[in-house]
């Protein structure tokens, strides 16, 4: 059986790997860039259903988490 990775842990992943290059590319004045937090949100959940490390149920239901504004 699979095992794959809940949306806390898809979250504090986003936030400590993801959120970083984010912050580099789109937030150098400070300011947060939520469009671009969203779209990487969803371009990495779309990575991992297609790698199989979460299904396709949490893909279609999980909302944006709240570091991609609210």
């Amino acid at each position: 059986m699979a095992r794959y990775i809940n949306k806390k842990q898809a979250v504090e992943i986003f936030k400590s790997d993801i959120m970083p290059i984010v912050r580099a590319e789109y937030e150098q004045d400070g300011i947060p860039d939520y469009i671009a937090r969203r779209e990487r949100w969803n371009d990495w959940t779309d990575s991992l259903c297609k790698s199989r490390q979460i299904t396709l149920e949490q893909y279609e239901t999980w909302s944006q988490p709240r570091i991609c504004g609210d």
